[in-house]
């Protein structure tokens, strides 16, 4: 059975965000680093994009979470995100994976895959993504996703119990699962498809809610339920992408643990 992530634990998990102020390694989309970082200073994170492959072992070791995101893969990427994620194992820092476009082209598809054995701590992706992930037929178009989230669901299930990750599927509603229980987070706006980096910021602030998480489920189903709640929110206040980008950003930096524990009373 699903169930709807309580906001009692979406305020508890951005209360524990804030107090922690973690440190996330970026290994990032280059044509989202800007609105990731500023998503993350928004929320109550430390961004820092290193990226040369003599830096990434000892600034993931140091981290308190590391974030791969292959949207704009290349060798040279590809070698630093290995290292990165080796060094990140290897001190206990839990990583997350974001497979843009997985299923669509065989050399990001063939990375990802191979990222499945290095034990990720959580995957986002939407459900085209997600589906072709696991095993199961993709139908993406480029980065965006042409199957609902809910036709992943199962996908993704079945995923989190293959690699041990926590594995999140977004779209209109958001489904977070361990492989044995599953979050549903309905919140967010269309307009956030209109804005370039969304889903990729979304993926640091997965990336952010994980360090030190005590229940690594909840940490994620939570950074989906923040985004969604503050992406509602600054659509009702923007007239469009643009200003909806600033928007949001100000919705997540103004968003309080106490009056999401309010709206449960």
């Amino acid at each position: 059975m699903v169930n709807t992530l309580p906001m009692d634990i979406i305020a508890d998990e951005l209360a524990r965000l804030r107090a922690s102020n973690p440190l996330v390694h970026l290994l990032t989309n280059e044509v989202v680093q800007e609105i990731t970082a500023n998503v993350l200073l928004a929320a109550g994170a430390s961004p820092a994009m290193i990226v040369a492959e003599e830096e990434v072992d000892a600034f993931a070791a140091m981290s308190g979470a590391l974030l791969v995101n292959v949207g704009t893969l290349y060798p040279v990427r590809l070698a630093a995100m290995r290292r990165a994620v080796r060094a990140a194992n290897q001190a206990g820092v839990p990583w997350t994976l974001d497979p843009v476009a997985v299923g669509v082209l065989d050399y990001r598809t063939e990375a990802c895959r191979d990222f499945l054995a290095c034990t990720p701590a959580a995957i986002r992706g939407n459900a085209s993504e997600i589906l072709a992930l696991a095993g199961f037929a993709g139908s993406g178009r480029g980065v965006d996703s042409t199957a609902g989230s809910a036709a992943a669901q199962v996908a993704a299930e079945q995923l989190a119990r293959a690699t041990g990750a926590v594995v999140a599927v977004t779209g209109e509603t958001d489904f977070i699962t361990d492989g044995e229980s599953t979050w549903a987070t309905p919140w967010g706006h269309p307009v956030m498809t209109r804005v370039v980096g969304t889903g990729c910021a979304l993926s640091a602030l997965v990336a952010a809610f994980t360090a030190q998480a005590p229940n690594r489920l909840n940490a994620v189903a939570a950074a989906c339920a923040v985004a969604g709640l503050c992406g509602e929110r600054a659509a009702a206040t923007s007239r469009g992408p643009g200003s909806f980008k600033a928007d949001f950003l100000d919705a997540l930096y103004l968003l309080s643990p106490q009056k999401l524990r309010e709206q449960t009373s």
